[in-house]
């Protein structure tokens, strides 16, 4: 039996802090039950000392999980180690991941202390949280850029206080994969006790090395890998659990490795955490994204054709994607079909969310001749973003353009109680103007900085998917839609944006209420 790597999955805390991703309770309860579905091993649920809201969902997700580790995450201080302790005290497994920066750099500018003071800190504050749970996590944060010698000494005497497992990370994605061998192999050879704990690693994306950089590490004796689905995450984003989820399954015979993942669940998550974060994957993406099983050459095609593995290292079916299955639905189609079809393509919706799926799925219909997958796809992404916190909502929308006349633009949007709200504004052109009285309306100004519409499906009676993204107070929000009118779609896109915005804000003067950082 080969040996196992155990999966530390991040998407609810590092994965939230992405810039513009505010994930509601609900729909963190959703990607937590996805992701013990996937069978993962520890699901890092929030960082509850950032706000009630957070401890909140870490508390529920902690309530739910039985199949996996849940994981909270604290600062070296006592108050954080408390609290995260709330988080997870219930859990049938819980953990706390307590971390300080190691980094002479961070230290001295971030910190202000000196090493000693730091190592202190760090070994009574892992104690402290020894004496809650024998699942401790300690992270020297920056370690690839901190001094050898200062990092022996701390993740030893973290060991000594209690820590089980202790993760190395690349906080800044600063390390070449030969570094990071070296860096493991000095840990190994130089750390007396660390025969006591489970090496893990965590790597950012900055210089798009972290997949090299996590396999790297395993090759030199990590055995916990800390992962995001879609590699979202703090600026360039975290380590992919796909990539390196399916480069042991696929390469089996280079690693004589094994996760528990269930890999046939991957797809079904990247399109959860795609709808839920509101960032698209980009198409060539590894794995999950549009193009990573489509064949345009024709050498290629010739070649899949006749047998799938002349082109394909990994069959698309085994993790999820219902690829080679094109039924074509139509204003004819009856729910049951519907249904049936969505469970195909990984979606597995409430009745409500069926309901409203369905029902735009026949106002589709009748606009459009043929609906394939990616029409479908589009539908339940957008269908899927109502959730149950108080929001705007756009109930109509009418736009007058042309090359003889001025664009105006009126609009009829629910406030979050609920109370309707009409005004109308003129622009520059119809989704200047759309824009402009939904400011009117809401009372929000945020600077729109990028626009972009893309084709979902082909020939002209195709869907038109808008992605913008607003900035407001140093903070940036996308928001994303599809519609066969484009101006729909344009102004769903940008109520969209707004709700996040508003809900980001509000956790952000509830942190500040409650005197807590981050």
């Amino acid at each position: 039996m080969s040996e196992k790597i155990y999966v530390f999955d991040t998407t609810l805390r590092d994965g939230e802090q992405s810039a513009g991703v505010a994930f509601t309770p609900e729909e963190k309860r959703e990607i937590a039950l996805q992701l013990e579905r996937m069978r993962v091993d520890i699901i890092e649920a929030g960082f509850p000392t950032t706000s009630p809201g957070d401890l909140k969902a870490v508390q529920e997700i902690a309530s739910i999980i039985k199949d996996c580790t849940v994981c909270a995450l604290a600062r070296a201080v006592k108050r954080d180690i408390d609290i995260a302790w709330e988080g997870v005290r219930n859990a049938a497994d819980p953990r706390i991941h307590v971390f300080i920066n190691s980094s002479d750099i961070q230290m001295a500018h971030q910190l202000g202390k000196g090493r000693e003071e730091v190592l202190q800190q760090a070994a009574s504050m892992v104690a402290h949280a020894a004496s809650y749970t024998a699942n401790v996590e300690f992270s020297p944060m920056d370690a690839t850029r901190s001094d050898r010698e200062f990092l022996y000494q701390i993740i030893e005497r973290c060991i000594d206080a209690g820590a089980s497992t202790i993760n190395v990370p690349d906080s800044v994605g600063y390390a070449i994969p030969e570094e990071i061998a070296d860096l493991f192999t000095g840990i190994r050879n130089n750390v007396p006790n660390i025969d006591k704990c489970r090496l893990s690693f965590h790597g950012q994306n900055d210089l798009g090395l972290t997949t090299a950089n996590t396999l790297t590490a395993i090759q030199n004796g990590v055995r916990q890998v800390e992962l995001t689905i879609n590699g979202i995450g703090e600026r360039a984003g975290n380590t992919s659990l796909e990539e390196v989820v399916m480069a042991i399954h696929t390469r089996k015979d280079f690693f004589h490795l094994h996760t528990d993942v269930l890999v046939r669940e991957i797809y079904r998550a990247s399109k959860m955490v795609e709808t839920y974060s509101g960032m698209p994957v980009q198409w060539n993406k590894a794995i999950v994204g549009k193009n990573a099983f489509r064949h345009g050459s024709g050498i290629h095609q010739d070649g899949i054709l006749k047998l799938r593995e002349t082109w394909e290292i990994m069959d698309p079916r085994e993790i999820g994607i219902p690829t080679g299955t094109q039924l074509v639905l139509g204003k004819l189609s009856g729910r049951h079909a519907f249904k049936a079809h969505l469970i195909e393509l990984g979606y597995n919706l409430s009745e409500e969310e069926l309901e409203r799926a369905f029902a735009a799925f026949k106002e589709l219909a009748d606009k459009k001749m043929k609906i394939d997958d990616r029409d479908l796809e589009a539908i339940v992404s957008d269908n899927l973003r109502e959730t149950e916190e108080p929001s705007w909502k756009l109930e109509q929308v009418q736009v007058t353009a042309g090359d003889r006349a001025t664009p105006t633009a009126t609009l009829r949007l629910l406030d979050p109680e609920g109370q309707a709200r009409v005004d109308a504004a003129i622009g520059t052109g119809p989704v200047d103007a759309i824009y402009r009285a939904m400011n009117r309306i809401t009372g929000l100004k945020p600077a729109l900085t990028e626009f972009s519409v893309k084709s979902v499906t082909e020939g002209i009676d195709a869907q038109g998917e808008v992605t913008i993204r607003i900035e407001a107070n140093g903070r940036s929000f996308i928001g994303i839609s599809s519609d066969t009118d484009i101006l729909v779609a344009s102004a769903r896109a940008y109520i969209n944006a707004l709700n996040r915005m508003i809900l980001v804000e509000q956790r952000s003067r509830t942190a500040q209420v409650n005197g807590q950082g981050g």
